[in-house]
């Protein structure tokens, strides 16, 4: 043993003199007493067999020199030839089929050999009985009734075996003839054979012999030899295993005095792995190469000192010694434990009781140089794809535990899943003390002292983790649940560490103090939900220590956000964000309002306090908070829009109108982030985890209610903005429509320069509006376009009989159409439905009215009156009778007069004088044709006319307004002609009229049939508007006229 506080290079110079040259002068006594050649295909001198271990060893020149020496003066050893016969396969049979075989071996030096031919006078069938004496021959066991004997017999020859020859002999015993003749009468065989077995008493039949040249041998052979025949009858005689080892029946014992051949070849073994590793250039693994030189050298020495397969498989207590100091792969050491247990199996044993304590206290002393591995498992192999693969050293561990080697020679019970769970719970203390030592606070402020916890937690949850999921994967190789394990052990050091650190707090709570205890709180948090299914632990209600923090985390939350909140608003512009695929219509002060609000929806979530009851206090708390702070962000708003006016240029209409439209932007987007909120917060869930607890109309009477405050506070706000934006574009309205209707501007501009102002305004507004206005808020149309309707029809009606009304009134109704389409935008704003109201329909109406020229309004004013005549039921004032159509022969009209009815009595004889009067309207279709008139019935209240009128062409007859007015009068001789009544006939109802062209009176088809009409007579009625509008043209004579003719009807009527 070294000292402990023993200098490097004095711990190198006793490793030296103490292991290294031992090992190496046995190699040296191998080297100069070999015998045989090595197995390896590459042959070594003894040179580079001395210049390979002097580098292995690192022995200088000199010390090599005097190592030699010292070998040279050393006994040289007794040499042996190993010799174990296995078994053959093949023999003859000479004794019916079967033989009874056995072997005799020994060593013959070249020179007997030949003296043995020589003295031989014939060809004979034995040759190892007659060459040496009857002491030197070796024989085996007589196998009967068999032609594939296995012996598994070993012999050692001691001789000078430099020049000589190993002689094998296969012979078949000869058995009595009372013996024979039995068996050959049981097989009942021919008499030849029986005159065969009559042989002399004692004489055994030659089987076959192996000659093998020693000197051609390698040192270890393990081979089938041909049993080779003394004549040629039968040259087939089988095959017989044999394996030969030249070894040292003794060596010097000063070489490496005290220590056994098994524990030198370890040693040499461990050195030379060691030199190879030094000697590669690459990091990777050794995972078992060695030169040619070792191996050869290894072979010998292991040959020379007679160690078994097993033995020399069993590298293990060398690469178990190299794998706690050097990067060796760790399948070399599962490919040796599988070696040991195959070894085992085969009952190829250590014979000598110290090598089987070797082996033990190798597998034992491995065994706890693994369990302090896993112990420090986060030190030595940290959670990274290179080192997790190291803890593979945990499969070795429980390929050693399962090996008969380490049952057998370790019978104390060893259960290894406790083991290592005690080393896993042992490390995880000892890492939990070094790391608590580490953040240990260097003041005694309870702040520090919180923050202090709070890293220490940190670091346990970060393990917990990696536990989880790296580490956890390599343990269950050995099925232990390594997360588990480490779970239980950092609850039970934390329960105590927490409640030790929160008494030190208790009645001291501040709001730094708080501060420092939130990371605290995640931490353990987090490590609570990683509990799985784990059930019994200490940390089960850690919240308990936190309810004196918890108002100060809620007011921490509320202050910080109702800062940021200002703050955020104090630099907004009002002006919406950059538009992308998505336009973004509010303002950045929103967007920052959303983003701080949100830290509050997540303390809900972080906290995740377990207890019902309180959990509802804390989200009716938080609920609140978010509610203020969404109302104070309006309060805030509002006067940044005043701060932002009053500094801006008064003149800049459209800048204000975007702000405007950017503040309800704003508002609105805050409305759905309080509509979102419930499910943000998860009122649903609470919902379920309080329903024991908190009744269902406190919990609606509660949360819902603050919600709907802060959004009606939001919906009156918006609802004032959008008012502000309306009041302003309705008074721009309103003066672009009445600077439309001024005198100087009616005679000089078209409806559409005049109307293209207003147009001009509007299509700018509601551009800005569209662009910066969300959708939600753009019901602002509807109420603008309603005030639009009012003040056009008000500047309509206002002055109905000023000059230029019908100019005006067309502009108007221009301008009603521009804005009819600028409003509906192609099916992107108002609805049509919503556009043409009943409001919109009367102004549509009275201004379509008043745009109408003099003739297009009488034009109305007979469609009209042919209406009346067909809806007209009665006949109260008579009626008359016609018979009318169109002939396409002569292209004329033929109106012929029937009869009258029922007509009223005009004269005081309490008859009538009547005729009828014929009159086609209007009368600028009509100019040249003058009214035609009946012949006078003379006191007649039925009177039968029968008179036929031609009247006009087609094109006439299918004009706007075109009609027959039948005029039914009273003949007076000195006043005025009395009035019966009219009625009102459309030309196109005339048969022959409608659907026909002018191409088509040249066809040769039939004229159509004449229909007859009875037509009752209707009375003029007064105050027609359109009679009025007509009058007020006083400047236009036509219309003068026509208006002048209908009101001398209304008289006679």
């Amino acid at each position: 043993d070294y000292k402990e506080d023993e200098n490097p290079e004095e711990k190198a110079r006793r490793h030296k003199e103490m292991e290294l040259k031992p090992l190496y002068k046995e190699l040296l006594y191998t080297i100069a007493h070999k015998l045989g050649k090595p197995s390896s295909a590459e042959v070594f001198t003894d040179s580079q067999l001395h210049q390979y271990i002097k580098e292995a060893f690192t022995m200088t020149e000199s010390e090599h020199s005097t190592l030699m020496e010292k070998v040279q003066s050393t006994e040289s050893p007794v040499y042996c030839l190993m010799a174990t016969v296995k078994e053959a396969t093949g023999i003859l049979g000479k004794d019916v089929s079967f033989s009874d075989p056995y072997c005799m071996l020994t060593i013959l030096e070249d020179e007997q050999e030949s003296r043995t031919r020589r003295s031989r006078a014939k060809p004979s069938k034995s040759v190892v009985k007659d060459a040496v004496s009857r002491d030197k021959i070796y024989e085996t066991d007589i196998k009967k009734q068999t032609l594939n004997p296995i012996w598994n017999q070993t012999f050692i020859e001691f001789e000078d075996v430099s020049s000589a020859s190993f002689h094998l002999e296969d012979k078949d015993e000869e058995v009595s003839l009372t013996q024979k003749l039995e068996e050959i009468k049981t097989n009942f065989n021919s008499l030849r054979m029986i005159k065969d077995a009559k042989k002399e008493k004692g004489t055994d039949d030659f089987l076959g012999n192996v000659v093998l040249k020693l000197q051609d041998l390698h040192c270890t052979e393990d081979n089938w030899y041909n049993l080779e025949p003394r004549t040629e009858t039968y040259p087939d005689r089988g095959q017989c295993h044999l394996n030969l080892k030249f070894i040292h029946k003794s060596r010097d014992g000063t070489l490496s005095a005290g220590r056994s051949a098994y524990i030198n070849y370890c040693g040499i073994l461990q050195q030379f792995v060691q030199a190879y590793i030094s000697k590669q250039q690459s990091s990777a693994p050794w995972k078992g190469e060695l030169c040619g030189e070792a191996q050869t050298l290894l072979e010998l020495y292991a040959t020379q000192n007679d160690l078994s397969p097993f033995l020399q498989d069993l590298k293990w207590v060398a690469y178990s010694k190299l794998y706690q100091s050097l990067e060796v792969d760790s399948s070399v050491l599962l490919q040796q434990l599988t070696s040991i247990e195959y070894h085992w199996h085969q009952q190829e044993l250590p014979y000598q009781q110290h090598q089987k304590q070797e082996l033990g206290d190798s597998l034992h002393g491995f065994l706890q140089y693994g369990l302090c591995l896993v112990a420090k498992y986060r030190d030595i192999f940290p959670p990274t794809p290179r080192a997790t693969p190291k803890l593979h050293t945990l499969l070795i561990l429980v390929q050693i535990c399962k090996t008969q080697a380490f049952q057998k020679l370790n019978p104390a019970q060893f259960e290894l899943h406790d083991e290592l769970s005690d080393a896993v719970k042992i490390g995880t203390q000892e890492w939990f003390t070094i790391k608590k030592g580490l953040h240990q606070p260097m003041t005694k402020d309870l702040s520090e002292i919180g923050r202090a916890l709070s890293r220490l937690i940190m670091e346990v949850q970060e393990d917990i983790k990696h536990n989880k999921d790296v580490w956890n994967r390599v343990f269950v190789a050995v099925q232990v649940d390594v997360f588990t394990v480490v779970y239980h052990k950092f609850d039970s050091l934390l329960a105590k560490e927490v409640r030790e650190t929160l008494c030190l707090m208790k009645g001291e709570m501040e709001q730094p103090l708080a501060n420092s205890l939130f990371p605290v709180y995640l931490s353990l948090q987090a490590i609570h939900k990683d509990k799985a299914f784990l059930q019994k632990l200490e940390l089960t209600n850690f919240h308990d220590g936190f309810r004196e923090a918890l108002p100060y985390w809620l007011n921490q939350a509320f202050s910080t956000t109702q800062d940021r909140v200002e703050r955020a608003v104090q630099v907004d512009q009002l002006q919406p964000l950059e538009s992308g695929a998505v336009p973004i219509k509010h303002s950045s002060s929103a967007v920052d309002l959303v983003a701080c609000v949100q830290p509050i929806c997540q303390l809900w979530e972080q906290l995740s306090w377990p207890d019902p009851e309180e959990a509802f206090m804390l989200m009716v708390k938080l609920t609140e908070d978010v509610c203020k702070i969404v109302v104070n962000y309006c309060h805030t708003l509002k006067e940044r829009v005043r701060v932002l006016s009053e500094n801006s240029d008064h003149s800049s209409a459209i800048n204000m109108s975007v702000q405007l439209c950017v503040v309800v932007n704003d508002l609105e987007h805050l409305r759905s982030v309080l509509t979102r909120l419930p499910t943000q917060l998860n009122w649903a869930g609470l919902r379920d985890r309080t329903q024991n607890v908190i009744g269902e109309s406190q919990f609606h009477n509660t949360l819902p209610s603050q919600l709907q405050q802060a959004q009606s506070i939001l919906g009156r706000e918006i609802r004032s903005a959008l008012d502000t934006l309306g009041k302003k574009l309705n008074t721009d309205i309103e003066t672009h429509v009445r600077s439309m209707s001024t005198r100087r501007r009616i005679p000089s501009k078209s409806s559409e320069d005049a109307a293209a102002p207003l147009m001009r305004y509007l299509e700018q507004e509601l551009q800005y509006m569209n662009e910066n206005l969300v959708q939600e808020n753009f019901n602002l149309l509807t109420p603008l376009w309603n005030n639009s309707i009012k003040i056009l029809y008000q500047v309509a009606t206002q002055h109905p009989q000023q000059e230029g009304l019908m100019v005006f009134c067309q502009r108007l109704l221009y301008t009603l159409q521009c804005l009819e389409q600028c409003f509906h935008a192609e099916g992107n704003g108002l609805p049509l439905t919503a556009l043409q109201s009943d409001e919109y329909k009367v102004l549509k109406a009275h201004l379509t009215h008043n745009s109408l020229n003099s003739q297009q309004l009488v034009e109305k004013f007979l469609e009209r009156k042919i209406w009346e005549q067909k809806v007209y039921s009665g006949e109260k004032y008579g009626a008359v009778t016609l018979l009318t159509s169109y002939r396409r022969s002569d292209q004329r009209l033929r109106v012929e007069v029937l009869n009258a009815v029922n007509l009223l009595p005009m004269d005081s004889n309490g008859f009538s004088d009547p005729f009828v009067q014929l009159c086609l309207e209007p009368n600028h279709i009509f100019p040249e044709i003058e009214p035609r008139s009946t012949q006078i019935k003379s006191c007649d209240l039925n009177p039968l006319f029968d008179e036929a009128f031609e009247l006009v062409s087609l094109e006439q007859c299918q004009a706007l307004g075109a009609c027959l007015v039948v005029t039914v009068l009273d003949h007076d001789t000195l006043r005025t002609d009395d009035f019966e009544g009219e009625a009102f006939l459309s030309l196109k109802s005339i048969p022959g009229v409608a659907g026909a062209r002018e191409e088509d009176e040249l066809n040769s088809q039939p004229d159509a049939i004449p229909a007859q009409i009875r037509l009752p007579l209707m009375h003029p009625k007064p105050n027609d508007s359109i009679l009025r509008l007509l009058e007020s043209r006083r400047g236009e004579r036509e219309a003068q006229g026509f208006v002048k003719k209908r009101r001398q009807r209304e008289k006679q009527s």
